[in-house]
C-alpha cells in the first residue's frame, strides 16, 4: 500500500526526473507520460520501449546508473 509520503510526489515532476535520468545514460522512452486515466494513483506509464533500450536501462541500472 503507498504512504501518504509517496502519494505526496508531484507526477509531473516525477516524470520529468525520469526522463533527465534516463536521458543522462542515453536511454529514451518516446511513450513517456503521466497516466491520465488514474490521477489519483498519479502513476506514470512509461510505454513501450526498443528491445535496446530496455538492455541499456538493465546495464544502467546493474551499474548503479553510472556511465
Amino acid at each position: 500500500m503507498a504512504t501518504e509520503k509517496q502519494l505526496d510526489v508531484d507526477p509531473y515532476a516525477a516524470m520529468e526526473n525520469l526522463r533527465e535520468a534516463l536521458g543522462g545514460v542515453g536511454i529514451v522512452f518516446p511513450s513517456l507520460r503521466v497516466d491520465p486515466a488514474s490521477p489519483e494513483l498519479k502513476l506514470i506509464e512509461l510505454g513501450r520501449v526498443r528491445a535496446d533500450a530496455a538492455d541499456r536501462l538493465a546495464s544502467a541500472l546493474r551499474r548503479g546508473g553510472c556511465e
